[in-house]
């Protein structure tokens, strides 16, 4: 497996997927190693090789040094990204995940220079997905951008780890946000509209944000909990009465999946993850962000409807397991041969 970022030095999303579906690989016998520009991560079970890389433009490079790289040992090599410069077979199977629309995303990042290197993104994933025998997306939406890919394999959830705990629910009424403060995860948005909205009208509620990168000062019954390891994750995961998540977008979302494997109901914004992962709005709530507040104040305090939100996230989620996940590219990997 190949992938720039792995949750040892990154908080992206791609490299925890990255790192749960090579774990449950070597569960299934296979040998996997996975080539990083991360450190390894502590009690990995696959093998790594870190490609180590200093100064500006790394994930350029990274990908110029992949392409120098001896794969021909390896019956399978799977990118999740930077493999568009390797155009010669080098494996029996070349699969590419992609997770996501860099094209998509640079509709709405802010920064002229953010959108530049967005598009130029873009246009690796379309080189890479010529680059593959099979290429991949994460969503139905990503399609958009990329209409010749057929195949869809979402990211998938343990729900060994993440699962229901109705007996863990906090006493208080309790949100829970995963994600950073600034960017496109927008959880500075969801903090003003807790303190605007909720607070004044469930006074006892709780915000409780699993980021790095709040401030010190954050306003009453907001919680910064910082960078959780993975079983104080799923247990806040099954404390929170609402799991939200306003980010203007999503190529897939794992944090919506993981809050319902942990039966927890889901509040988002409008993005191409939330659509799909929440069947749009079937298996959660999906509400323009001016709406966000009053969204979370009437859910907080309706059970019945938080109830039979749980039940439908349950069986959302069903799709979303990393079992299946797993077993899709398994597939997907004997259908190269």
């Amino acid at each position: 497996m190949i992938s720039y970022y792995l949750p040892s030095g990154s908080k992206i999303g791609v490299g925890y997927q990255v790192h749960e579906l090579a774990t449950e690989l070597v569960r299934r016998g296979h040998s996997v190693d996975v080539f990083s520009e991360c450190p390894p991560m502590p009690g990995a079970v696959y093998g790594h090789h870190r490609v180590l890389l200093t100064g500006s433009l790394r994930t350029f490079r990274f990908a110029t040094r992949l392409r120098r790289m001896d794969f021909s040992g390896y019956d399978v090599l799977h990118a999740h990204g930077d493999d568009y410069w390797m155009w010669r077979r080098r494996v029996p199977v070349h699969v590419r995940t992609i997770h996501g629309s860099c094209f998509e995303e640079a509709l709405s990042i802010k920064g002229a220079k953010e959108k530049v290197r967005m598009v130029a993104l873009g246009f690796t994933e379309v080189l890479a997905s010529a680059a593959a025998d099979q290429t991949v997306v994460v969503s139905p939406g990503t399609r958009k951008w990329l209409p010749w890919v057929r195949s869809v394999i979402p990211n998938g959830v343990d729900t060994r780890r993440f699962r229901p705990g109705s007996e863990s629910r906090a006493a208080r009424p309790t949100v829970l946000f995963v994600g950073t403060w600034e960017g496109r995860k927008r959880g500075a948005a969801l903090a003003e509209a807790f303190l605007r909205d909720v607070r004044p009208r469930v006074p006892d509620a709780v915000l409780r944000m699993v980021t790095q990168d709040a401030p010190a000062e954050v306003g009453a019954g907001v919680e910064v909990l910082g960078r959780l390891d993975d079983e104080a994750l799923a247990e806040a995961y099954r404390q929170a009465w609402v799991f939200c998540l306003p980010s203007d977008y999503e190529g897939f979302g794992i944090p919506y999946a993981e809050a319902l494997a942990s039966g927890t109901p889901v509040v988002a914004t409008p993005n191409v993850g939330a659509r799909y992962v929440l069947d749009e709005g079937r298996s959660g709530a999906i509400v323009e962000l001016p709406d966000l507040g009053r969204t979370l104040v009437d859910l907080l305090a309706d059970g019945d409807r938080r109830e039979r939100m749980r039940a439908a996230g349950l069986a959302r989620v069903e799709h979303f397991t990393l079992d299946a996940v797993a077993s899709a590219y398994e597939a997907t990997y004997r259908a190269g041969r």
